[in-house]
């Protein structure tokens, strides 16, 4: 018997959802999202939440993440959203700060919904965000805390031009292409004036 392949919709789950062993609640998905996404500092949790909090910014959250989408952020607006996130901290045992660099390397993309991949490597969004955990004191250090990060928005028109195919970018830089700086209350109106100005 064949079944529909196509893609699967996700629906929005909650942490009280529970999780079944012979039809007993052996767990919640909350109790596994505690178990899996608690470090908040490691590359790869702090990258997830740099996306959520673009994404709440810009009125985009209400949804679920696409983990393979050529772009991290799609909004109301139909803005393409790329976002970047870096540390100085870490969750391990440092001997020094960490050096900042953020990922620009253009790539394929994969289209979720046809199940394709693109050809062509480009960046594919209209706009970065590199997200910069700013802090550097490890025993205060609060991801969720707002105020521990900076937001620099770049159109992507702008690395294209002075980038071209470099995969990598230090914060120094990124800062020698004048990007706009805000905080997260600032992150939408930074966004779409940087979208604006691009015409």
């Amino acid at each position: 018997m064949v079944t529909e392949l196509g893609p699967l919709a996700i629906n929005r789950r909650s942490g009280k959802d529970p999780i079944l062993a012979d039809g007993e609640a052996i767990g919640t998905l909350g109790d596994f999202w505690s178990w899996a996404c608690s470090d908040l500092v490691g590359n790869t949790m702090r990258g997830t939440l740099a996306e959520y909090l673009v994404a709440t910014a810009l009125g985009a959250a209400a949804g679920v993440r696409t983990e393979w989408d050529a772009v991290d952020v799609r909004t109301p607006e139909q803005w393409l959203v790329e976002v970047k996130s870096a540390a100085y901290l870490q969750s391990w045992k440092q001997d020094t700060l960490s050096r900042i660099s953020f990922s620009i390397a253009p790539a394929t993309g994969w289209d979720a919904k046809t199940g394709s991949q693109m050809v062509d490597a480009l960046r594919h969004a209209d706009v970065y965000v590199f997200c910069l955990l700013h802090h550097k004191d490890k025993q205060s250090l609060d991801p969720l805390d707002l105020s521990q990060w900076t937001f620099f928005v770049l159109t992507t028109r702008v690395l294209d031009e002075h980038c071209l195919t470099q995969k990598t970018i230090t914060l120094s830089s990124l800062l020698r292409l004048q990007p706009t700086e805000t905080d997260f209350s600032g992150l939408r109106k930074t966004v779409s004036a940087c979208l604006d100005d691009q015409g």
